[in-house]
């Protein structure tokens, strides 16, 4: 009956069996936790008399969730729609579905991405005077994210938050900004999750209630969880305790993101007789490219301990490319990368993986000029288009009449002789009244203000209305159909002859064909709702499509979860992977390693490790060593393949002598230069500095290289910088 338990290894098999108590899998990468997570599920409803929603199953990505749904119905068949599997947003987001109201929402809520969310704040400032130069957004958002995840509202950041004026500032537009979306009846990616624990402890009814359901939960990437999300777990565990949590906190690279490793170091401290079951065989990699990872790995403290291994005995060795610039790198990977497409059939074997997004341009150059197909994947998404934006604007207006934000997107688009001048009457009217844009537009012809425009504004409400009451008649597919056209946006690109117009039919053309695979989707009910929620809550591994014959570009961040049969890990330099910051902080130098030790997981079958001598960066090229992280790689597992070696060979040639003496040579060279950089090592840690353009600071340290010196050093307010010796010209502060 339980056949399916036969194709499972030994630790395997303890994992989908233990489903008692609390469960923790310690999954290396490409163990097989996907199986593991889909087979327990399988077991539990063939085992233990439950149903198919007394199950709880929770994962990072939408992509995630659906391959474990369909793993399970493969084993199972039918009631996997009845299970609740899904993100921790879209868990959250169908529980405030039923219960939002008690935090002064309406059930039928909008979910805010990012972009609107910055969008926002950036009225929130404006209105407050505030200077986003002094407050970057980005960051005030951010402290905002950390606030959320402590569950604090506006006023507890004001009494728990340390006493100062940037703190102040910051609370109060964290006040006007919830505000906002209170008004605009719009959550953010936070406030899912922070509003469904407030709900949760505040009404202890709704948590018994779901305590009582949940019999059996798993969390997969538990690593990457943050406090609110260890909360949410915690209280909905409280009922049964069976929770499976599968992760490896050799994995956990979203610490910006809020992640918090320590949830899954100190998880057999959270939870009684906790059993742990390690997933040490790989079934992705060869043994080489586990090595290299195992070694990496090795140097991190802070790590429950495991070694990967695999059958796959030995492999190609890991290749090292060392160009002279950015440039050269780039040129080199992409001619291994045609020389391996000559006996290969596929441009989509190939990952090329970065720190960064910034450094996918010069590797975009030469793809480009060599007329080799690629697809950036953290560029820009499909649904980041304007004219997916606008038309998911309309749908979202359609769907929740007090989203201020998407009316003032699509008021004039197409043009509607609406004007700015028009737009701030609405908007004081709107604030004066305490009403939305929509309510004032709808009831313009009262207002003398308007004038005119009364009558345009009353237009537009009246096609939203339109189409709201289309939407009680027509499946999602034809709404989305007459939402375009009836709009005008169609006919306004129709009547451009542009190049651009046209691509932009076509990308609706391919939007409604997306609204119609969600539609037929099993697993929805094809509801406007749950499709805006959807589109919403995607990830960028969402859109990485396996099939699709393109070398993939990618920061190491978006390749978490995803395997190549050829990777390229790039940048491996001191100050750019890891990265500068990270050489301050112990932690985060832990964090930079276990992001490579990601990347070098997701090769296959053979990896390359490049890096560039110099670097142009922050407008000057610089100077930097190769990363601690190609040292830390035993040499035996490496070969120098490639073009820097053969250059410097054919040098060498050029001269007569042998390559052995041009080495020894060049030692000798590098000892002098070694000591001449000495005398420009002016600085030790501690000293006290000046710079023309960053002020002061402190040197954080010094290193010899070639004829110069690098120097971190931690400005006062432009913070962490690395910089030559030679070109700093930096005055040492000499303390009274």
């Amino acid at each position: 009956m339980y056949s399916y338990l036969d194709k499972l290894n030994d630790s395997q098999r303890e994992a989908v069996m233990t489903t008692e108590g609390a469960v923790l899998v310690l999954a290396g990468a490409g163990s097989g936790k996907t199986t593991v997570l889909a087979n327990r599920i399988a077991y539990i409803l063939q085992t233990r008399h439950t149903q198919p929603w007394n199950i709880l199953a929770i994962t990072f990505t939408n992509k995630a969730a659906n391959e474990m749904k369909s793993r399970i119905e493969k084993i199972i068949g039918n009631g996997v729609n009845d299970m609740w599997v899904g993100t921790f947003h879209s868990v959250c987001a169908r529980i405030l579905r039923r219960y939002i109201e008690a935090e002064g929402y309406g059930r039928d809520f909008v979910i805010y991405d990012s972009a609107d969310s910055r969008t926002v704040m950036k009225e929130c400032m404006k209105e407050m005077e505030v200077d986003d130069k002094e407050y970057p957004i980005n960051y005030v958002l951010r402290v905002i994210s950390d606030a959320k995840n402590e569950e604090w509202l506006p006023e507890d950041m004001e009494r728990e938050a340390p006493r100062d004026r940037q703190t102040a500032t910051i609370a109060a537009l964290y006040k006007r900004y919830r505000n906002k979306l209170i008004h605009n009846n719009a959550l953010d990616f936070d406030d899912l999750i922070m509003l469904t624990v407030r709900i949760l402890k505040n009404d202890p009814g709704i948590a018994e209630k779901y305590q009582a359901q949940f019999q059996y939960i798993l969390v997969d990437e538990y690593q990457d969880t943050n406090n609110l999300q260890y909360k949410l777990i915690k209280l909905l565990a409280a009922g049964y305790g069976n929770v499976c949590v599968v992760g490896d906190d050799d994995q956990s690279i979203y610490k910006f993101r809020g992640a918090n490793v320590n949830n899954i170091l100190d998880f057999e401290k959270d939870y009684k007789d906790v059993k742990r079951v390690p997933l040490e065989q790989n079934y992705r990699s060869t043994q080489i490219i586990l090595d290299a990872a195992n070694s990496v790995i090795a140097n991190n403290v802070k790590r429950l301990g495991k070694s990967l291994w695999t059958c796959r005995d030995g492999g190609e060795k890991i290749s090292v490319l060392v160009g002279s610039t950015e440039s050269d790198e780039a040129r080199f990977i992409i001619n291994a990368i045609k020389k391996r497409y000559e006996n290969a059939d596929r441009y989509g074997d190939y990952a090329i993986l970065y720190r960064t997004n910034a450094q996918s341009r010069p590797f975009e150059d030469v793809l480009m000029s060599e007329r080799i197909p690629y697809k950036v994947l953290a560029g820009l998404r499909f649904y980041d288009r304007k004219e997916i934006m606008d038309i998911i604007a309309y749908l979202r207006l359609i769907y929740n009449y007090n989203d201020d934000l998407s009316l003032q997107r699509i008021i004039n688009e197409p043009k509607r002789k609406i004007g700015a001048s028009t737009m701030d009457k609405l908007s004081e009217l709107a604030r004066a009244n305490g009403a939305g844009f929509f309510e004032i537009a709808n009831s313009a012809d009262t207002y003398p203000e308007f004038g005119a425009a009364a009558i345009r504004l009353k237009a537009f409400t009246a096609l939203i209305k339109n189409l709201r009451a289309l939407a009680a008649e027509l499946d999602i597919v034809e709404l989305v159909k007459r939402t375009i056209e009836d709009s005008g946006y169609m006919d306004m690109l129709r009547n451009d002859t542009s190049i651009e117009a046209q691509t932009r039919i076509e990308n609706l053309s391919e939007f409604v064909n997306a609204v119609a695979e969600f539609a037929k989707a099993p697993e929805t009910t094809g509801g406007l709702g749950e499709f805006l929620e959807n589109i919403t809550l995607r990830s960028d591994a969402d859109d990485y499509d396996e099939n699709d014959d393109y070398v993939t570009l990618m920061t190491v961040h978006s390749a978490k979860g995803l395997e190549f049969p050829v990777v390229f890990v790039t940048g491996l330099e001191e100050g750019v992977f890891p990265g500068m910051r990270s050489e301050i902080d112990p932690e985060a130098m832990e964090e930079e390693r276990r992001l490579c030790y990601v990347a070098i997981t997701r090769a296959k079958d053979k990896l390359y490790l490049s890096r560039a001598e110099s670097r142009f960066r922050y407008g000057t090229r610089s100077y930097s060593p190769e990363s601690r992280f190609l040292a830390e790689i035993p040499k035996e597992l490496l070969m120098t393949d490639g073009p820097m070696l053969s250059r410097i060979q054919q040098q060498v040639g050029k001269i007569g002598i042998s390559f052995e003496a041009w080495q020894n040579e060049n030692k000798y060279k590098k000892k002098k230069k070694d000591a001449a950089a000495e005398e420009l090592v002016q600085f030790i840690a501690g000293d006290r500095v000046r710079h023309r353009k960053f002020g002061d600071g402190t040197v954080v340290s010094a290193q010899s290289f070639g004829n110069d010196a690098i120097l971190v050093i931690d400005f006062d307010t432009a913070g962490t910088k690395r910089l030559m010796a030679v070109f700093a010209k930096l005055e040492k502060i000499v303390e009274e």
